[in-house]
């Protein structure tokens, strides 16, 4: 709970700021259709159809069904409880019309997934329920509000992902010595997941079907593919995408192996050119990202540095937002594409952890990438990973 309470102190002056005056989440049955706010909010989940008010003065009002009640009260974290039995409409009309806010926030949004975390059921009962009011009316997206709240990292939260990191370069290391030609994709996952759970409080950070991901040679399914049993071989570039979660916060690596052929000491040259490119564009979008540049624009950086080496541009964003998740939403250094929207033009804060992550074909070899995960600071940016400096080697 005390990073759910950390955050709750953000929310006021967050609200200020966007001149909001209620912050409303509304859900029902949160396990199961969860709203990744009441993550970072809330702390816990819901039955019966329940509000969440927050407000720029430090308000926190929950309107929750009876049986819901308790769990609240034993968190502790809403000061003012509201219980019903028959249904929420009239507390929440009561509230509002105290209340009497002109901007009232809710969690949708186009572009962003963790702030998109209402259904449209619920969105149809919450107008239901503010018909004769106002208030319908002056309900607008909060995905500025989230996308302030997850992105502007405490110490606490920079800290967490920050121990994310170095476990998961622990793992890579202790990995190195254990790879050899005639591994299949599965037995290099396996071996991951081996020493992850060597290390007490660690967990996956994403979906076990591809976390860890593991792509040998040419003919990879790559990224966001699970693991098969296709077999490494000398020659090949194998690259392992993986984070592990600790202590609620998430790491999101990528690293690349080369595999020497008999007679090799080091990778050919059109390998060891790859991966030193994917290097240096790393290096400087990491050089260019401060506060106030737009994700566009880095993600222009890195892009722009590989395609003048004569690579084909890399078919997905530069990197993404981590946290509590491993994408956690909003900001990203992403190009002008229809499916990003209007998350190009976000510009960078202060605080925000992003992941740095190109990738290039090295034909006839396979994928070469490196992930890192980097802090924004007040003139630049430090590095929250051990960053892969040089191409391992097997």
């Amino acid at each position: 709970m005390d990073m759910v309470e950390e955050k709750l102190a953000q929310v006021p002056a967050i609200l200020t700021e966007m001149g909001i005056d209620v912050w409303l989440l509304f859900a029902r049955e949160s396990h199961t259709l969860h709203d990744p706010c009441f993550d970072l909010v809330v702390g816990g989940d819901v039955t019966w159809q329940s509000a969440f008010l927050l407000t720029p003065q430090g308000e926190r009002i929950a309107i929750v069904g009876s049986l819901d009640r308790a769990a609240l009260e034993m968190r502790g974290l809403y000061r003012e409880l509201i219980g019903y039995v028959g249904g929420v409409s009239e507390e929440l009309r009561k509230v509002l019309a105290r209340l009497d806010p002109k901007r009232i926030a809710i969690n949708f949004s186009l572009d962003d997934t963790m702030s998109d975390g209402m259904t449209h059921g619920m969105y149809l009962t919450l107008i239901k329920a503010l018909e004769g009011t106002p208030y319908g009316a002056r309900l607008e997206s909060s995905d500025r509000v989230v996308s302030a709240l997850r992105g502007r990292k405490s110490a606490a939260e920079r800290a967490r992902v920050r121990a994310a990191c170095e476990d998961t370069v622990a793992i890579f290391d202790r990995l190195t010595p254990r790879l050899r030609v005639g591994l299949t994709e599965k037995q290099v996952a396996a071996m991951i997941c081996e020493e992850m759970e060597k290390v007490p409080g660690l967990t996956l950070a994403w979906d076990p079907d591809h976390c860890p991901a593991v792509f040998t040679g040419p003919e990879s399914a790559g990224a966001h593919a699970g693991p098969t049993d296709r077999v490494i071989e000398a020659g090949h570039i194998m690259n392992v995408d993986f984070g592990v979660k600790k202590d609620d916060y998430c790491s999101d690596l990528q690293r690349t192996w080369y595999f020497l052929r008999p007679g090799e000491t080091a990778a050919p040259e059109a390998v060891q050119h790859g991966f030193e490119t994917i290097v240096d564009s790393i290096r400087a979008a990491a050089a260019f990202l401060k506060p106030g540049v737009t994700g566009g624009e880095v993600d222009s950086v890195a892009r722009n540095f590989i395609t003048e080496r004569g690579y084909p541009e890399y078919p997905h964003a530069l990197g993404h937002q981590i946290g509590r998740v491993a994408h956690d939403g909003a900001g990203l250094l992403c190009p002008h594409w229809e499916r990003y929207g209007a998350l190009p033009d976000l510009r960078v804060e202060k605080d925000q952890c992003y992941t740095l992550e190109p990738r290039l074909t090295v034909e006839g070899h396979g994928i070469a990438t490196c992930e890192e995960i980097v802090a924004v600071t007040e003139d630049g940016c430090e590095w929250l990973s051990r960053a892969q400096e040089r191409l391992y080697l097997v």
